[in-house]
């Protein structure tokens, strides 16, 4: 499951409210996007680049793992030359089934379950935290995705806009939801307790 908000700011200035925080590297790898929307989309593009030309020459689809290495060693060569950039690469190969990637702009690269990025990671850790289980059914994990960016950002200034949902599956990822913040605040706080 791949959630993210929309908003684009730069400083304290609101630059979008429908900035795609989502890269489609191909149709079994997704990349998100927090730091420079600049830094994360260019890297980002050349990942794909190199995974198209990966699956040309050896006649498979690189597996995330080998992916998100790829993408740490490319930006682990301008380490200290001002790159700013968090991102989850997230995708499904055939041996080794779904896998999730953390890769910073300093070439560092964590594999995981579950990682949020960006100004508002700190309010989604804490909503994941307290709703993850390792046998959440799939709609159990749409509302807990959707209830993670929501809460980020609600409370923090520089995320909002729609959450973007993505689900990934062994055919490949699809695109779940798009909704606004402003209608799942209505929706989220009209539940009773």
């Amino acid at each position: 499951m791949v959630a993210v908000d929309s908003r684009a700011s730069a400083g304290s200035y609101v630059c979008s409210q429908m900035s795609k925080k989502v890269i489609e590297i191909n149709p079994y790898l997704l990349g998100t996007m927090s730091g420079c929307a600049a830094d994360c989309i260019y890297w980002e593009r050349v990942l794909a680049k190199e995974c198209r030309i990966y699956k040309l020459r050896n006649k498979e689809r690189i597996s995330v793992s080998a992916a998100s290495k790829l993408l740490a060693n490319m930006v682990a060569g301008y380490r200290g030359m001002g790159l700013s950039m968090g991102t989850m690469v997230c995708g499904w190969d055939k041996k080794a089934g779904p896998g999730l990637y953390y890769v910073d702009n300093s070439g560092l690269r964590l594999s995981g379950n579950m990682f949020s990025t960006g100004s508002g990671s700190s309010y989604a850790y804490g909503v994941m935290d307290s709703g993850y289980r390792y046998d959440l059914t799939v709609p159990e994990a749409y509302d807990l995705a959707q209830r993670a960016i929501f809460h980020a950002t609600h409370r923090d200034a520089y995320s909002g806009g729609t959450v973007n949902m993505y689900h990934m599956r062994e055919t490949g990822w699809i695109k779940v939801s798009q909704e606004d913040v402003g209608e799942l605040y209505h929706r989220f706080t009209g539940e009773t307790k």
